[in-house]
């Protein structure tokens, strides 16, 4: 049986500047991308070479402010060049399937923002199309690639915090006006954008959920509102999870088991504290880092660099199975709500 340890381990994560520069493109001219591309280019030796958008000039302007050499009005465009070896997918949740089947379709490797897909059908799809090109592809979900997920790694690794029977997450956040996470044609609500963080965590250290009990709030604006949820495992351990539009939560996510108890403090999907607390008292370990936020989407391009470099079609950190996994229990959460989506099935 481990013993509690006297330290919290020290991420292994490898310095991205170390990571093998790789040519990328990008589909996509919004926020995320911009955020992507600033943290990837002070942060490792990762090169841009082209970015598309459905409209040339934002393709242009977004070029032009970012030193890219390439600006195409198409995706095709793009997939085609051949100065890309990835494509980063950040375009509208909607439309990753169809940018993902594009760009493998053209041989590229390529990282697709997530979620993944709107849905797991589409998910799925996805990974056959990368597993019938022998083609990197990963979710960008870079909560799995940050050094504090590491240290969270080796923690549930090593057996310490005893048989996990609770896993406790959510993620709140107020939006108002005509933001897109508010707009039905485009698969809004908390779910995608917000609650994809609290479920992926819960099904990863889970597992695939074999009962799900889910209850929805509305929002006027024709999304769901707010989102809560109760998964039980295959060996009766328990995950709830709750997201929401409608306020703003403190974002933190508990992994409670019989022996201790890992705590992460808000926004627990970013950089941050982890807290390790053996059951019943006693003094609590801690890690602290920097919190800087998005400015860490660099280390999830590392992570693509690494593995295309050594021949691997998947991030052992963010398999396509988990991720798919994670949007089945979305589905079924969605399917007792009653909410839909343009691109469903």
């Amino acid at each position: 049986m481990p013993v509690f340890p006297t330290a919290l381990p020290a991420p292994r994560t490898p310095d991205p500047m170390e990571a093998p520069a790789l040519r990328w493109g990008v589909l996509g001219t919004g926020w995320i991308a911009e955020c992507f591309v600033r943290s990837v280019r002070r942060h490792t030796r990762q090169r841009f070479t082209a970015v598309a958008s459905r409209d040339a000039y934002r393709a242009k302007d977004f070029a032009d402010r970012h030193g890219i050499p390439h600006a195409y009005g198409s995706y095709r465009e793009l997939a085609a060049a051949r100065d890309v070896d990835v494509v980063y997918i950040a375009t509208e949740h909607t439309a990753h399937l169809g940018c993902a089947r594009i760009a493998l379709d053209a041989g590229k490797h390529t990282l697709v923002e997530k979620p993944l897909a709107p849905n797991a059908p589409q998910a799925a799809e996805i990974a056959r199309l990368a597993a019938e090109r022998s083609l990197f592809c990963a979710e960008a979900l870079w909560t799995f690639f940050l050094p504090r997920f590491d240290v969270v790694r080796q923690i549930l690794d090593s057996g310490v915090l005893g048989n996990i029977r609770t896993v406790l997450a959510e993620y709140g956040e107020y939006f108002s006006g005509d933001h897109r996470i508010l707009r039905p044609a485009q698969a809004g609500g908390p779910l995608l954008d917000l609650g994809t963080y609290p479920l992926s965590l819960a099904v990863r250290v889970l597992g695939t959920p074999t009962q799900v009990l889910a209850c929805a709030e509305p929002h006027p604006a024709g999304v769901a509102g707010q989102v809560s949820a109760l998964l039980r495992a295959a060996d009766g351990g328990q995950g709830v999870v709750h997201t929401t539009l409608l306020s703003d939560t403190p974002t933190t996510a508990t992994i409670a088991g019989s022996r201790a108890t890992l705590s992460l403090p808000g926004p627990f999907y970013q950089p941050g504290e982890v807290v390790l607390t053996p059951t019943g008292g006693g003094t609590p370990l801690t890690r602290t880092e920097p919190h800087t936020a998005h400015e860490a989407l660099h280390y999830e391009a590392a992570e693509v660099a690494r593995c295309v470099s050594a021949g691997l079609v998947q991030s052992p950190l963010r398999p396509l199975a988990d991720s798919v996994a994670t949007l089945g229990a979305m589905d079924e959460i969605r399917r007792q709500c009653g909410i839909t989506f343009p691109s469903d099935p």
